[in-house]
């Protein structure tokens, strides 16, 4: 990670952690785990962001990307 990379961290909120953790616990990559039920996932997720809260952690998040361009014209910043 560049340092320019790192001043533009942010603490991620409660909701972004418990939106990833209930995600992981849903999917594998992209492909759905059957055995992980909706609601399990989402109170797990919940408690286990409640359990790092607790014991001090705070997690980091960079800025969402930018949506990719499907045009095939150059940007102009771009080289």
């Amino acid at each position: 990670m560049s340092e320019d990379d790192k001043l533009d961290l942010r603490p991620a909120s409660n909701e972004e952690i418990e939106q990833s953790l209930s995600f992981a616990l849903r999917y594998d990559g992209r492909k759905r785990v059957r055995h992980a039920d909706d609601a399990m996932a989402r109170i797990t997720a919940e408690r286990l962001v409640q359990h790092l809260e607790r014991s001090g952690y705070v997690l980091m998040k960079r800025p969402d990307a930018s949506a990719p361009s499907t045009t095939r014209h150059r940007h102009p910043h771009s080289d």
